[in-house]
This record gives structure tokens, sequence and C-alpha cells, in this order.
């Protein structure tokens, strides 16, 4: 266990011509997803994938994503190594996006934040086990041995998804943050250990039907 499922399901990704790493996967009705590295050249589908949002999804948004502007900075972010980005990919249209931010700050290089948007049409598919799953490798790449997800309280579905990967709530804090109307809501923070994440990855992923295409 470790090299040999790294190996397995990291290293032999399908690497492009540009050397991006993408994977072909399929979801609960079949339908097959690129799961990919996002690039520079994603600003345009990103910001359409952002606007398709329905805007109860926009609300809890940690910025408003809906202009150039925001897009821009997410990919400097991304360029400069501060955050993994994957986006899902489907006839050429973005419909799931996964973050993994890295931390910076010495005493707490161990942890990473985790965040997942997916499209209402693509949700209770399967789809945000399988990004997060990327996201967990990249973080064991990266060496994280903790991830952390901040989600909103009324986030109900979202908070549900985190359970079932394996999260578990450290705290509620009252009034902590605005969303994207103003409004004050209460945040929940939730945390797996990876190593944990990752011997409970490998033997669901020996029991599932996911698909590694080359």
């Amino acid at each position: 266990m470790g090299s040999d499922f790294i190996r397995k399901y990291f290293i032999d990704d399908i690497d492009n011509e540009g050397g991006v790493m993408e994977k072909q996967l399929k979801l609960k009705n079949g339908m097959t997803v690129i799961i990919r590295e996002m690039t520079g050249e994603d600003a345009e589908a990103s910001l359409r994938f952002f606007q398709s949002l329905e805007e109860e999804d926009k609300r809890y948004l940690r910025m408003d994503v809906g202009n150039q502007d925001a897009i821009q900075h997410r990919i400097k972010s991304m360029q400069s190594g501060q955050v993994k980005r994957l986006v899902a990919v489907m006839k050429k249209e973005i419909i799931a996006d996964g973050a993994l931010e890295m931390e910076a700050r010495a005493w707490k290089k161990h942890v990473a934040e985790i965040r997942l948007i997916i499209n209402r049409k693509y949700q209770r598919l399967g789809l945000g086990k399988l990004l997060a799953r990327e996201l967990y490798l990249l973080a064991v790449s990266e060496k994280v041995e903790d991830i952390v997800a901040k989600i909103m309280k009324p986030q109900t579905g979202a908070i549900k998804l985190f359970e079932k990967l394996g999260f578990k709530q450290d705290a509620v804090l009252k009034d902590y943050v605005r969303d994207i109307g103003g409004e004050k809501q209460d945040l929940v923070v939730m945390r797996c250990n990876v190593k944990k994440m990752f011997q409970e990855l490998e033997e669901l992923t020996e029991l599932s039907d996911w698909q590694h295409m080359r």
C-alpha cells in the first residue's frame, strides 16, 4: 500500500500534448467525464461554469467568481503553486471544479484546504467522490497530512458529501462569515486525516467500479 497505489492511480494518468494530467472516468449513469488539471486556457470555460451555477449555490461561494477578474485571480493563485486546481470536463465544458489550497506558513504546512463545486445537473452521480479522490492523491503527493473543509452551515448537501468522504466536524463558528448576499452564516469546519483516508480509499477503489482508462 502507498507507492503502488499512487503509481496506479496518479503517476500513470494520461498526459496530453501539453503535459497536463487527465483521467477519463465513468459516472454512475455511465457517462464519461474527464478530470484534469486546470490551465490558463480554461478562463472562459471556468467563467461559463460559475455563471451557470444556481443562484443558491453561488450565494455560498467564498467570492463572487462570475467575472473575469475573479477568474484571473484564481488562475494566478494556481500558477503560483499555492492552489492545485482540477476541473471535470464533459463535451469541452467544465461541469465541476475542485481545489486543494496549500498552506504556506511553516506551522501549518502539513494542512491543506479542499473545495468542491459541482453543477447541480451532475450531482448524485459520484462526481464529487471522483473529484475528491484526485485531490486526495494530490495531497498525498504534496505530503499533506490533514485536509480541512470549510462550509457554510446552510450547505447541507456539501456537509453530507464531505461526511461520506471521511470528514469529521471539528467546529462550528457562529456568524463567522458572510455569504455573497451579505448575510452572516455559521462556518462548519471539517477535517480528515490523509493517511487514514488513503487506506480507506485504496480499499474502496479495489471494490468499486471506478474505471481508470488510458
